[in-house]
């Protein structure tokens, strides 16, 4: 399975992608002998102007993903295409000049700020690096404009990062990020770190940016509220394994992998009655070994559904719905 998206050619299209990483070695002078097995086999594609929202549990490989498909991790296996062309093995100088299309806005805002630089020189060093302005000062006037884009005041722009909210320094590292002018940007979960009650300013600054600029986010998140606001399509990220891929309003809606369906009876509903009505499902079983994964579905030490197929065989992930994919046998 290569596209199970859209109509449109992809920005970004993921093929059987796997990341691995050494843990351990056979003797303090011997080789390689185990590997944490973090992305196992992973294809999605994303269409330009597009929100897909990543979920998953802790350890479940999300940031990994993000930071592999901006190339940041080396693949074990598999391929990245990025605007029709392979970025997998792309190195040097050619790698330089893809940051320009691809950025990263970070989770923490307290920790992704130099507290040493004021706010115009965070903005301004990407374009210092890479050539689109002079120096710091020749960057001012596109720096003002970026801050105004996100929401923030003119004084902004001469003060350190020690002087904001964490909301505002938020909208700081989403200005450094759109400093280039990227076409796509992975968000890895920019607003856990947030207030409750500045979230929804953040993800409502990204949604209007992405109107305005024609921008794709791959979302990182765990708040499964936060990504049914801002994605048009979600993906299901368990163990290292894509489980289900669908437009929001399907996934929501008919959920077809177990782990999605408890994923989903998880989030309160604010509305007493309806909410002790819901079935909730709360899963048994131990989280799978990622250096000894077992044979079969990796979900099955906790699926509620699993059958003796699912304990030796791997469910592929395949089209159950009009552009609904899962993977499970019993759906």
């Amino acid at each position: 399975m290569s596209d199970q998206t859209a109509t449109a050619t992809p920005l970004l299209q993921v093929d059987r992608l796997s990341i691995r990483f050494p843990v351990g070695r056979s003797g303090f002078w011997g080789k390689q002998v185990n590997y944490v097995s973090a992305i196992d086999d992973v294809s999605f594609s994303i269409s330009p102007g597009e929100t897909l929202g990543l979920v998953g549990e802790s350890g479940s490989g999300k940031t990994t993903l993000g930071r592999a498909v901006l190339r940041r991790l080396t693949p074990a296996a598999g391929s990245i295409t990025f605007k029709g062309n392979d970025i997998t093995a792309t190195t040097g100088e050619e790698l330089r000049q893809l940051r320009r299309h691809m950025q990263l806005v970070f989770q923490d805002p307290y920790a992704s700020l130099n507290p040493r630089k004021t706010v115009l020189q965070l903005v301004a060093e990407p374009l210092v690096v890479h050539g689109l302005a002079k120096n710091t000062e020749d960057a001012r006037a596109t720096v003002t404009d970026l801050l105004d884009r996100c929401g923030l005041p003119v004084d902004t722009i001469d003060r350190y990062a020690h002087a904001f909210s964490g909301g505002q320094r938020q909208r700081i590292g989403i200005a450094r990020a759109l400093s280039l002018r990227p076409d796509f940007i992975v968000a890895d979960e920019p607003v856990s770190a947030l207030d409750v009650s500045v979230r929804a300013q953040v993800v409502n600054l990204l949604q209007d940016l992405q109107a305005e600029l024609g921008l794709t986010y791959l979302f990182i998140a765990h708040d499964l509220s936060v990504v049914r606001h801002i994605s048009h399509r979600i993906a299901i990220l368990y163990s290292g394994k894509l489980v289900e891929i669908a437009p929001t309003h399907s996934l929501y809606e008919s959920p077809l992998h177990p782990y999605t369906e408890a994923l989903l009876s998880s989030v309160p509903i604010p509305d007493p009655p309806v909410q002790r009505a819901r079935r909730r499902i709360v899963l048994q079983g131990e989280i799978p070994n990622p250096v000894n994964p077992p044979d079969g579905c990796r979900f099955q030490t906790r699926c509620p559904l699993v059958e003796a197929r699912c304990r030796v065989e791997t469910p592929p992930l395949e089209e159950k719905l009009p552009d609904h994919w899962a993977a499970c046998f019993v759906r």
